[in-house]
């Protein structure tokens, strides 16, 4: 029996060492072909400067990806402080207005689970049509509706799921000497604080990283955008549409694109990971 639990732990073990070094293997030969290939393509001017006219000509000199990195910025940057706003007062109403036990707590948790599941160019394709109904063209706008309600439903379940683990004293205390719920509100932000920084971490690279709902809504332009009516280019469309072109030089720009990308996804985790550390010196335990 202690010779078959052995081999169970030793066979278990190797499993968990095996899909680590297959996760690890795949991570370093993407960011290896990213680097290899866009590092070619990358210039001062590929970061300073608007598309010219012969940019997907391949033509040398041509301009850079200013405007796909601002209208990344935007759209980025609008829609997750919106989705903030929207799903803190959910996952608050939730977790401290509700029952544990709430029947509609559970039928609103199943729909953001379901939510949380749906392809991103359904969300595309349903803020699409709504543009289409109130007569609007692609915009600015456009995508950071479309990126907000797509990436609420990753706030929403990924804090509620902290929210759940809060210690129930905490609340009781605060409840014991005369607080409203709604005073208690700020005093369950404070322990969730570094759950919120998890879950806009996620958030921020699941909409930065994002084609398929900004391709229909957000459109594609080689300026930038100055009004919320105007289009605006985004990474990942610069990626898709140059790695499409059959010219050799296009290609390999859309790997300096995917590698500027990369790049910013990066800064934003770490930085993300040393505000979520600071807050949870807060927390406690």
């Amino acid at each position: 029996m202690r010779k078959r639990t052995y081999f169970e732990e030793l066979f278990f073990k190797l499993l968990m060492l095996l899909s680590t070094i297959v996760v690890v293997t795949c991570v370093l030969s993407i960011t290896y072909t990213i680097i290899r290939t866009g590092w070619k393509s990358m210039s001062w001017s590929m970061l300073t400067e608007l598309p010219r006219s012969g940019f997907f000509l391949g033509q040398a000199n041509s301009g850079g990806l200013l405007n796909a990195i601002v209208g990344s910025l935007y759209i980025v940057g609008a829609s997750t402080l919106l989705g903030l706003l929207v799903s803190l007062p959910v996952v608050f109403y939730i977790n401290i207005y509700l029952n544990t036990k709430s029947k509609f707590a559970y039928i609103a948790r199943l729909v953001y689970d379901v939510l949380f599941g749906i392809p991103s160019i359904v969300y595309g394709a349903f803020g699409f049509s709504i543009m289409v109904y109130l007569g609007l063209h692609s915009s600015l706008l456009g995508g950071i509706i479309v990126i907000t309600l797509l990436i609420i439903p990753i706030f929403i379940r990924s804090m509620d799921e902290i929210a759940r683990q809060l210690p129930r004293d905490i609340l009781d205390v605060t409840y014991s000497l005369g607080a409203t719920r709604l005073e208690v509100v700020p005093v369950a932000l404070r322990q969730i604080a570094p759950g919120i920084g998890t879950a806009t971490l996620l958030s921020i690279g699941r909409a930065i990283g994002d084609a398929a709902g900004v391709m229909f809504t957000a459109g594609y332009t080689d300026s930038i955008p100055t009004s919320l009516s105007q289009p605006a280019a985004t990474l990942p469309l610069s990626v898709f549409f140059q790695l499409s072109s059959p010219v050799k030089a296009v290609q390999d720009r859309a790997y300096a694109a995917a590698l500027i990308l990369t790049v910013i996804i990066l800064l934003l985790s770490i930085g993300g990971r040393l505000l979520t550390n600071h807050f949870s010196k807060n927390q406690i335990k």
